[in-house]
């Protein structure tokens, strides 16, 4: 089937599933929704009169005209959900964090494999632009020998009640960090701090360690006056910030480094330069290329083991916060 002829149905139309029934409407790729939500079926049809809508996941998956699914829906429900697309060899993007639990995501993993479906994870940020280019920067070694990266995600709010700020907002910035590094830590530490809801940490620091040296700090919090989304990459021969909740969200190049000589670090301070990125939205990039991988098996960014790893470290981090 051509990419251009690919259905897909969005399971879940809260929050953010309304992000991606509008993007893959703009992609006429939007097949159907699947909501029981009586006040947003209604929304539903409104805004799309000639969208199939479905109450039941189970009678959506009986379409043959539905290749794939989005699942939108709160984290603790993606496991069932993915688990009955997958079995009926139906091809699934799940929002991140795919599941709550290093188990159900090894399940759903050798479950895709088995039954020949694309598996995907929705880290939105590996297809953002800005996030594109320092990807591009650390492969051409621009920057040098990566040492280190650290990531800050804080706002006030979204707090959520059936996972901690740890599983809803550092799953963004460990894609990220596995993504430029393209290898998996072998040290990983982390402590939380609880103050809203009993053992729901909002706020917590993690430290990975990898086997190349390159080590990474994520610092994310729902407990926070305002927002700050940043990312600072150190090379060997250059620095990169991205100020993601900044006006203007400005990605710096930072011609800044140490010479050693005779054991004493020296300064080198060169130029800063304003990196250009193109005005792509994420999701849509994000969903172009989940329908693209379902023809082409080659590409594998947000891939199955990709999100093993990834809960992997968050498994690993949340049993010591």
């Amino acid at each position: 089937m051509s990419n251009s002829n690919i259905k897909i149905c969005v399971v879940g139309a809260g929050y953010w599933g309304k992000n991606h029934i509008r993007s893959l409407s703009e992609l006429n790729s939007l097949g159907a929704v699947v909501e029981s939500d009586k006040n947003q079926i209604v929304e539903i049809k409104k805004n799309y009169p000639n969208i199939d809508i479905y109450e039941d996941i189970k009678e959506a998956i009986k379409n043959n005209d539905l290749i794939a699914f989005v699942v939108a829906t709160p984290a603790e429900t993606h496991f069932q959900i993915a688990l009955e697309i997958i079995n009926a060899r139906k091809h699934v993007l799940i929002e991140k964090p795919i599941c709550l639990n290093e188990k159900d995501v090894n399940d759903l993993v050798e479950l895709s494999v088995e039954k020949n479906v694309r598996l995907m994870v929705g880290h939105l940020l590996l297809f953002h632009p800005a996030i594109k280019v320092i990807k591009e920067l650390i492969d051409s070694g621009k920057l040098g020998k990566l040492q280190y990266i650290y990531s800050n995600r804080l706002n006030l709010g979204k707090v959520r009640t059936k996972e901690n700020a740890f599983w809803s907002l550092a799953p963004h910035d460990i894609s990220i960090f596995q993504h430029f590094t393209n290898s998996f830590p072998n040290s990983i530490s982390a402590n939380g701090s609880t103050f809203l809801q009993p053992h729901i940490p909002d706020s917590t620091i993690t430290q990975l360690k990898y086997s190349n040296g390159v080590e990474g700090h994520i610092y994310v919090s729902w407990l926070h006056p305002f927002k700050e989304h940043r990312l600072v990459v150190i090379g060997t021969n250059a620095m990169v910030t991205y100020e993601d909740s900044v006006n203007g969200k400005p990605l710096k190049l930072y011609s800044k480094k140490f010479d050693i000589n005779d054991g004493i670090p020296e300064k080198i301070d060169g130029p800063i330069y304003n990196l250009d990125y193109p005005d792509d939205q994420p999701l849509k990039e994000e969903l172009s290329y989940f329908i693209k991988s379902i023809n082409d098996k080659s590409l594998k960014i947000a891939d199955g083991q990709h999100a093993i790893e990834v809960t992997k470290i968050l498994v690993e981090a949340s049993n010591q916060i």
